[in-house]
């Protein structure tokens, strides 16, 4: 692949030539001197990242793409509702207009489970293929699983629209799992010391535009088919459709940007890096091979042939080549495994929470007077007022969570603002868990006032913190694989909650055991405190210091 041209490009040929005297200069051996060199090359990179139009673009094609995940993702909770109406107006009693339990999780977790299996595979071919050309590959699969979600139906016996509905939503769950770990990769090694936390962090912060944007769109296509609703419930058949289907307008917007997006230099000089170090060894051993072969050929003249890798072994060494560490090789050492395991551990962590405080959307709802009566309510006029609620809700904390994060990052850092998030949800999940009861009896408004602190905390704190640090704090070669492994472990957190905690919020009775739920949530708080510990502070410091790439070879 050749290097990118554009106006803030480094000039590669000029930092050889730069660096090319000292290099020479140096009493070391030939074969580690063009490691050496890309090495200063890596170094001079952050000197000369500006922002400008280039890198305007990659944020917005990024940005647009958390805001568009965030959508598919958080849309299904309204598509939920709606079938209700369409599937189960017919159902009689507490079962009338809503989704049974079981097609309920089952599509809520789809995307999850998509999700989890596309940040190990894409985060993986990230670094083997190059990050752009994955970066397209997810963005396309996304597109055409989201269309082909907004046609689910059913298809034979047994094989119904939910069914058909989790299959695409899994498939559309693996593309927009590619985005963690590239998006990460992109922006943090595109982006100066100075700067790079701020902007992974603003990026990530898109997500909470889309949580907002997926109740917005659901507002405005109810009301477009409501007096069509009102006179038959089921053209509600037709708004869900749409909702699902416009969630793929964002992504068509920007692929051609995604398209024509090259591969980062920094990313590009350490692949190089490692080809050189790679190919010594490659060529070290043909040469050896190739002695080994005169000399068997002389040994069988003189009857005396020894074992066919004795010379190979004894010339390797007494002269080993530079060669990259394998993955393995690099996380085999504890000092480094522990990092990996820090941000998956807490990641997992944060995400059983983050998806399970959701269990009470619906008291919050319920409380500002935006729930409805289900069975009372005009389907359209109940649709309506439950997406206006999720929109105050989010408003409320989530989305000026991200943004404090966006403005404060750099200041206080990465570990400071994820360990203040930890020890901040702990003691308000022991509150709310051990009051729960109380709290609701007595003040609904004290309840909702520590649920909106809850929600600011998760965004002012680890749920931003966890996508950032996995991008910073591995190397280059690894830096994709090891971000959608960290995320992966989020994903399955997200499962659990939605899986598992879900089943039993109502064990006892409606509700009944959402206060112990709470209090399990403050456990994985506190475990996500710990692990943080485990994880370095990467603010003010270039990607290579962060992670000592030099130790890659050995």
């Amino acid at each position: 692949m050749s290097f990118h041209n554009s106006s803030s490009a480094v000039d590669i040929t000029e930092i050889e030539k730069r660096r090319m005297s000292d290099v020479r200069g140096l009493d070391i051996d030939e074969r580690d001197r063009d490691l050496l060199q890309r090495q200063r090359e890596l170094e001079d990179l952050d000197d000369s990242t500006k922002l400008n139009w280039e890198m305007i673009k990659k944020l917005t094609v990024c940005g647009v793409a958390f805001l568009n995940d965030a959508y598919d993702m958080f849309a299904i909770n309204i598509v939920a509702m709606i079938l209700g109406f369409v599937y189960y107006n017919d159902a009689e009693g507490a079962d009338q207009n809503t989704v049974p339990k079981k097609w309920d999780t089952l599509i809520k977790i789809a995307v999850q489970i998509g999700c989890l299996l596309g940040q190990l595979v894409l985060g993986r071919l990230g670094d083997k293929v190059g990050r752009t050309t994955i970066y397209s590959a997810s963005l396309m699969i996304a597109i055409i699983t989201t269309i082909a979600s907004a046609f689910s139906s059913s298809m034979v016996k047994g094989f119904n629209v939910f069914i058909v509905l989790f299959i695409w939503r899994v498939l559309l769950g693996f593309g927009i799992g590619g985005d963690y770990p590239l998006t990460a990769t992109i922006v943090s090694e595109y982006a100066s010391p100075k700067n790079r936390g701020k902007l992974m962090s603003a990026v990530f912060a898109c997500q909470g535009f889309g949580n907002v944007l997926a109740p917005i769109v659901g507002i405005i296509v109810t009301a477009c088919f409501r007096s069509s609703i009102d006179n038959d419930v089921r053209n509600l058949d037709y708004v869900w459709r749409l909702i699902i289907g416009l969630g793929c307008i964002p992504g068509v917007a920007t692929l051609y940007w995604r398209l024509t997006m090259e591969d980062s230099k920094r990313f590009q000089l350490e692949s190089a890096k490692a080809a050189a170090a790679n190919a010594d060894e490659d060529m070290q051993r043909e040469k050896l091979l190739a002695k080994q072969h005169f000399a068997e050929d002389n040994a069988q003249e003189d009857g005396l042939l020894e074992s066919p890798n004795t010379v190979l072994n004894v010339a390797l060494a007494d002269d080993k080549p530079r060669r990259a560490k394998t993955f393995g090789q690099y996380f085999s050492e504890w000092r480094h495994l522990k990092v990996l395991l820090g941000t998956s551990i807490a990641w997992f962590a944060l995400d059983v929470a983050f998806y399970g405080i959701n269990l009470n959307s619906a008291v919050v709802i319920d409380a500002i007077g935006f729930a409805g009566d289900l069975y009372q309510d005009k389907p359209s006029h109940f649709i309506i007022r439950n997406c206006l609620g999720n929109i105050i809700i989010n408003i409320l904390g989530s989305v000026p969570g991200y943004w404090i994060t966006v403005f404060t990052i750099e200041r206080l850092g990465r570990k400071t603002i994820q360990l203040m998030g930890f020890a901040m949800l702990t003691i308000l999940y022991i509150v709310l868990g051990f009051a729960y009861h109380k709290i609701l009896d007595k003040s609904v408004a004290g309840f909702i006032v520590l649920f909106t602190l809850a929600q600011l905390f998760q965004n002012f704190g680890p749920n931003v913190t966890t996508f950032v640090i996995p991008g910073e704090v591995f190397p280059t070669r690894f830096r994709s694989t090891a971000h959608g492994i960290s995320a992966a472990a989020g994903k399955l957190g997200a499962i659990v909650a939605q899986g598992g905690f879900m089943q039993l919020k109502d064990r006892g009775g409606k509700n009944q055991f959402i206060d112990h739920l709470l209090e399990i949530f403050a456990l994985f708080m506190l475990i996500g405190f710990f692990v943080t510990f485990w994880i370095p502070e990467s603010k003010g410091k270039t990607l290579e210091e962060i992670c000592d790439e030099s130790e890659e070879y050995y």
